[in-house]
């Protein structure tokens, strides 16, 4: 695999990438350690809500999970830069950045539906080389990048692989909110909703993962951040998959996003959903 650093290109090492995902499931364990004890409570989570106007809530879990694996990487990868949602992004030297969502769904999570997730990415100057999303109430973990498509999980460790083509009428279609982003992003939404089997709502993270597990053909969302897609876009691809905005060029920064299971679902997809403003 070839990586950019300071304009130059350079192969990353077996050993690197060894070094990599064990890093990453270090920062995995971390979070669920933290996490788990805040999950289900009786009588529930408090939450604050971080935008006016809306509902977008932090808890206390998402907080401390975030502080854990930021500490962490300070002691296993102090060079790397971090990109997290909770605190202030840290600049780093290695020319690789730890993009860290450290309960992605908290609506759920507050909730008690175990579809919310831990999402670790590792990137580089081009996107994502590496993705984890961790559930760690079920106890799954899916991993994709540097050759590896798996999850680990309650019926053991299995490669994960995207569904075969077939008609849009045929797909079943994933996305968090009925009301997809703006009214314009709403509409396409639905336009394409209304020509699939089946459309369901509310999965956060999971949906992603169900993708690469063979399991639905589309997840469609708009408004997310680079720290929402950037792992899961990493597990997709690397089972099968493709993700991209809507006009069908990069995702990783966030956006509008497109993940399908194959090529040929995601160009059906695309040709409605590039039509939206």
């Amino acid at each position: 695999m070839k990586h950019f650093k300071g304009g130059a290109m350079r192969t990353i090492t077996d050993t690197e990438k060894s070094e990599f995902l064990t890093v990453a499931d270090a920062l995995a364990d971390a979070a669920r350690k933290v996490i788990l004890p805040y999950f289900r409570i009786p009588g529930g989570l408090a939450a604050e809500n971080k935008e006016k106007g809306g509902f977008d809530p932090v808890t206390a879990a998402d907080r401390a999970a975030e502080k854990a694996m930021r500490a962490l990487l300070a002691k296993l990868r102090p060079d790397d830069g971090i990109l997290g949602e909770e605190f202030a992004a840290k600049s780093g030297t290695s020319g690789f950045t730890w993009v860290l969502d450290p309960i992605d769904g908290t609506r759920a999570f507050m909730s008690g539906t175990p579809s919310w997730g831990v999402l670790i990415a590792l990137s580089d100057e081009t996107g994502p080389v590496l993705g984890l999303v961790d559930q760690p109430f079920i106890g799954e973990r899916f991993k994709g990048g540097f050759g590896l498509a798996q999850v680990d999980g309650p019926q053991g460790q299995q490669t994960l692989a995207t569904r075969p083509p077939r008609a849009l009428d045929d797909a079943i279609l994933f996305t968090t909110f009925p009301e997809v982003g703006s009214k314009a992003e709403e509409a396409a939404f639905h336009d394409l909703s209304g020509r699939v089997k089946l459309t369901r709502y509310g999965m956060d993270c999971y949906a992603y993962a169900l993708i690469a597990a063979g399991q639905i053909d589309l997840v469609v969302e708009a408004g997310l951040a680079p720290y929402d897609i950037q792992a899961p876009m990493a597990v997709v691809q690397a089972a099968g998959g493709v993700v991209t905005n809507w006009q069908g060029g990069p995702a990783h920064q966030g956006g509008r996003i497109l993940a399908a299971a194959n090529r040929e679902i995601h160009a059906a997809a695309l040709a409605v959903l590039s039509r939206a403003e």
